[in-house]
């Protein structure tokens, strides 16, 4: 690789050869401003949920299944919630994000645990091709969303798992380490050592380097073997047939009631900033089926 432009919006995974040890790295630069463009969250704000965003990307290349993995950190400080959905796209394997705040207007800049308070990390699986969805929830524990990821694998996966991650508002990136459970090891020093390696990294490093650059910086004495890059890109999954399958959801009678209060429904997606509006006439085709005439007699 001859430039030392980033790779934007690009996850690589890497291995170490004849270790238990994998790893990822991922940079957004145009998925995390389309996320984000539409909302108008103070810069602390932008740095967490760009952090979380990376998280996600970098949890979700460890997994093998088609769908979604949502991280959310939820609590009862100023800062409510953070919602972060990476997918794998099961038609094309394309990896895809969106993402979200709720706050109270009194926010202001501190340390990410003292804006949410007493609160919890969720983490869930919602797979698309058949495989048994999961929902794992624990109280937060650590002062930044590494921290906070690094305590729930341990915990609650138990699988050793390393996180750097680095927003500047602009931009978010991160690389991730795990030591998988259960092989052989014949360098059972390896984990401990590249992990003291792994530590030096910078958070301009993390931003700026391509992945070449960045493995070749921190572990140019290890053997490490990088795949190619998978691209991410922003998606919102909101669309006007999902939002009218939900409302049916809420039944005719709950519609009708709206309708009546208000004059129409209105459905605002937290994602993407897009409305939908459902009026009388809109409302009443959610529910209306069509009527099958009775077949004539036949002939004898």
């Amino acid at each position: 690789m001859s430039s030392n432009a980033p790779e934007q919006d690009t996850l690589h995974r890497f291995t170490f050869e004849n270790t238990p040890i994998r790893g990822n790295t991922i940079q957004l630069h145009q998925s995390f401003m389309i996320a984000l463009q539409n909302q108008a969250y103070p810069d602390f704000l932008r740095i967490a949920l760009g952090e979380l965003m990376a998280a996600g990307m970098l949890l979700s290349a460890t997994l093998k299944m088609h769908g979604a993995l949502i991280l959310q950190i939820q609590g009862k400080g100023p800062l409510k919630l953070l919602v972060v959905e990476c997918s794998r796209q099961a038609e094309t394997g394309a990896l895809t994000l969106r993402a979200t705040a709720k706050f109270s207007e009194n926010l202001q800049a501190a340390s990410l645990l003292q804006m949410i308070g007493d609160g919890h990390f969720v983490i869930t699986l919602d797979p698309k091709d058949g495989g048994a969805g999961y929902q794992g929830i624990v109280p937060l524990e650590g002062n930044s969303v590494s921290e906070m990821l690094e305590n729930y694998m341990r915990r609650s996966e138990q699988i050793e798992t390393s996180i750097w991650l680095a927003c500047d508002g602009r931009q978010a990136a991160g690389m991730l380490l795990q030591k998988l459970p259960g092989q052989h090891e014949t360098d059972t020093d390896a984990w401990n050592r590249i992990n003291m390696l792994a530590k030096t990294v910078q958070n301009e490093e993390l931003l700026q380097l391509p992945a070449e650059h960045l493995l070749h910086r921190l572990f140019h004495e290890e053997d490490v073997r990088l795949y190619d890059g998978q691209s991410v890109q922003f998606l919102c999954s909101c669309s006007r047939d999902n939002v009218s399958n939900m409302l049916r959801m809420l039944g005719q009678e709950e519609i009708k009631s709206i309708i009546e209060e208000r004059g129409e429904v209105e459905v605002h997606c937290d994602f993407c900033n897009r409305n939908y509006r459902f009026d009388r006439i809109d409302s009443e085709q959610l529910f209306f089926t069509d009527i099958t005439m009775p077949a004539p007699p036949g002939r004898h």
